[in-house]
């Protein structure tokens, strides 16, 4: 899980050629003001909900530079205000106005979860008696995961037109947190009037620290693409093997399909995945 300050800003790592970076409410955080409101947030985990004079005072700061912090951390989706519990008699007035951590600004500071999943992950293999049926074992759970969130998207792929299905794939990632866009680019030597692939970018992924030591869960992932998109898809760069962006190519309709990579979508030497696709998919979603 990243770190509240990784969670809070937009990360400088290089994006894939190709891909723009969508806008996200953690751009309210400028450089300059991001270790403060960390201080700021850290403060709310470690005390519980707390007014901006509670804040100022703890952390030395004046009352209005704690209130800018906090407008940015709602901004961002971090921190939402709250009326104050009151236990017993409450007084005259309106309650005092007391900021909290959303679940989302509470998962940004580091957890547990990416230990847990890998040790889960390795039992399954270590179970399964190691090696090359470890390996299928932590596969087929993959493909059973992936296969459950592929159902999920299915409606509103099928419900686009063939040629928008990338845009509403990447609408419906993106509002799982992948933060997903697509880019149109020509097929590699085709004629300029030719109809247009996709660059279909994740600039998010959950699990990257946990497709590291599995890749499996990318595999996985490529084949759901191809079986929602209808096409054989190309995985061009992925975060978990180092790139910035996880970039998957996916052909005009119709295109027949290519080993050769898309020009404008080749990551660094030494970060590409191998050539995986959807037609090895063994699993349907239906």
């Amino acid at each position: 899980m990243k770190n509240f300050r990784e969670r809070a800003a937009q990360p400088e790592e290089p994006e894939a050629p190709g891909c723009d970076v969508p806008a996200t409410a953690a751009e309210a955080l400028t450089e300059g003001h991001r270790a403060t409101r960390e201080r700021v947030a850290r403060s709310i985990l470690d005390h519980g909900p707390s007014s901006a004079a509670d804040l100022a005072s703890r952390l030395g700061l004046t009352a209005a530079a704690v209130r800018r912090h906090l407008d940015g951390l709602v901004a961002a989706g971090l921190v939402e205000s709250r009326e104050q519990r009151v236990y017993g008699s409450r007084g005259r007035g309106r309650p005092a106005k007391v900021f909290a951590l959303t679940d989302g600004g509470r998962d940004a500071f580091y957890q547990a979860y990416d230990q847990l999943a890998a040790d889960a992950l390795r039992w399954i293999s270590e179970a399964a008696g190691g090696g090359e049926a470890g390996e299928q074992a932590v596969a087929a759970f993959a493909r059973a995961r992936l296969a459950k969130q592929g159902r999920k998207y299915r409606g509103a792929v099928e419900q686009a037109d063939a040629q928008q299905r990338a845009e509403a794939l990447a609408r419906a990632l993106s509002a799982d947190g992948y933060a997903a866009t697509v880019r149109r680019v020509p097929a590699a030597g085709a004629a300029p009037a030719a109809p247009a692939g996709a660059q279909l970018c994740q600039h998010h992924c959950p699990v990257a620290h946990i497709a590291e030591q599995f890749p499996q869960l990318c595999e996985a992932e490529t084949e759901v693409f191809s079986q929602l998109l209808g096409t054989h898809v190309q995985r061009l760069a992925t975060i978990a093997h180092g790139d910035g962006v996880c970039t998957t190519y996916v052909p005009a309709s119709g295109a027949a399909p290519s080993s050769s990579r898309t020009p404008g979508a080749v990551p660094a030497a030494g970060n590409t995945s191998p050539n995986e696709t959807g037609s090895t998919a063994r699993r349907n979603l239906a």
